[in-house]
């Protein structure tokens, strides 16, 4: 089945299993917003089939596959990850109840595992603020069973131990940012001195995926545009595949440096068939 197939078919699926909103007011529902919700499947190994509230939204979903940007009611879903064909009855590979799709937010839900290895679900929030002229947004979400790492500006730590689920982000002038990675409490450098453009006006954010000790880490990368001036509606984005690195640490760490040179912080996207 085709990534637009599925996407199609996660739209309508997620459409008929929302939860009832807020009670109406009087003989008036209360108006809400839509969220932008897309999903990236982050667990290795493991083709699978994603239900919400009972309802089947995408099947055969492959490792590595972010989809296409859904636009989906405010509420809150139960979530379900299956075994590819298991049907709702099936044992959970990965589930989460009550899971809140706030109205308006643009907001990405990560299959993967967590730093023990095991498979979750985490819904992250993306900032979709208006970036001042000159800027670029950089975010960097660790959700790899990996170990946590330091960044350093100029051989100095500048944010230590970067663990999953957490995230980082800046503001940073649009164009090359340096850096280096070195393995936390370690001058092991990981990865460095790294070069990363920043495009004006965007939101880049770059997942690591899979497992340290799979020797499977990978690479996913979303982005969001339309951030500068003052876009109508929530913007959308492109993204792609996920992408490995040769040596054991991924490619993400490099653009982790990029965000973490100026200060540290706290996901649409367009899957490639």
């Amino acid at each position: 089945m085709s990534v637009r197939r599925i996407t199609a078919l996660t739209a309508a699926g997620l459409l008929a299993a929302a939860l009832p909103l807020a009670a109406a007011t009087g003989a008036q529902a209360r108006p809400t917003a839509d969220a932008t919700v897309s999903v990236l499947h982050g667990v290795p190994g493991a083709t699978v089939d994603v239900y919400a509230n009972g309802k089947a939204l995408l099947t055969d979903f492959k490792p590595g596959t972010l989809t296409d940007p859904l636009k989906l009611p405010e509420g809150e879903y139960d979530l379900k990850v299956t075994a590819a064909g298991a049907g709702a009855g099936g044992a959970a590979v990965i589930q989460a109840n009550d899971v809140a799709v706030p109205g308006g937010a643009n907001v990405t839900v990560v299959a993967h595992l967590n730093a023990a290895g095991k498979p979750v679900l985490t819904p992250f929030v993306n900032d979709t603020s208006k970036l001042a002229a000159g800027k670029a947004r950089l975010t960097v979400r660790h959700t790899a069973a990996a170990p946590a790492v330091d960044v350093r500006a100029g051989g100095k730590p500048v944010f230590e131990g970067l663990t999953n689920p957490k995230e980082v982000k800046a503001d940073l002038p649009a164009g090359t940012v340096k850096a280096d990675v070195v393995l936390a409490g370690t001058s092991t450098v990981a990865i460095g001195p790294a070069d990363v453009n920043l495009k004006e006006g965007t939101n880049t954010i770059v997942y690591a995926w899979g497992s340290a000790s799979g020797k499977n880490l990978k690479l996913a990368v979303q982005s969001i545009s339309g951030l500068h001036g003052n876009p109508s509606g929530v913007p959308g984005g492109t993204g792609g595949q996920a992408a490995q690195q040769d040596g054991g640490m991924p490619v993400w760490i490099g653009l982790l440096a990029g965000a973490l040179v100026v200060g540290a912080g706290v996901t649409v996207v367009r899957a490639r068939s």
